[in-house]
């Protein structure tokens, strides 16, 4: 089954483990020990790292368009047989925005608010990284399509870690 796992930096060796997933995602600030699990070859691993920020601030590294471009590379050699778990530090951000970067970009007949609308009811703290939604519109064209979706679903609750969930890819419209 065709499964995007999200989750937090804490919880990335169980996910692995219990969805039996085949590739892994980490955006988190430079810096930060992640250790890859054992089940996830060097090369089926994409580390980026960049702060959860949404404008450019002194000493930090803002989410960019390569960033993107590598996310967008990187899925794409992805073979949906077995899931990818997507995480950043704490669950809310940067991972939830890449999972839905994600899902546009492998289903890009599929509606992003729809799309949206089942990340929100996946995590009820999930909050997309703007800036990097804003980067993958563009390069994506969905034409605004794609900030217009995070933007309605807004802020989501405050958590100090967010709640692990999945989209399925066979089953967004």
């Amino acid at each position: 089954m065709s499964r995007i796992h999200v989750c937090s930096l804490s919880r990335i060796g169980a996910t692995v483990a219990q969805t039996g997933a085949s590739h892994l995602v980490t955006l988190i600030n430079a810096g930060t020990p992640v250790e890859r699990p054992a089940a996830i070859p060097e090369d089926r691993h994409l580390f980026l790292a960049f702060n959860d920020i949404l404008e450019p601030m002194e000493g930090m590294t803002p989410p960019a368009e390569e960033h993107v471009v590598s996310l967008l590379d990187f899925v794409e050699g992805w073979k949906p047989e077995k899931p990818i778990v997507i995480h950043c530090f704490a669950g809310i951000s940067r991972s939830t925005a890449a999972a839905f970067i994600t899902v546009c970009a492998l289903r890009p007949d599929r509606d992003e608010a729809e799309i949206a609308t089942l990340i929100r009811s996946g995590s009820p703290s999930a909050t997309p990284n703007l800036r990097l939604v804003r980067f993958a519109d563009e390069i994506l064209g969905r034409r605004g399509r794609m900030v217009s979706a995070i933007e309605a679903i807004g802020r989501g609750r405050d958590a100090f870690e967010g709640h692990p969930f999945a989209l399925d890819l066979d089953l967004v419209r």
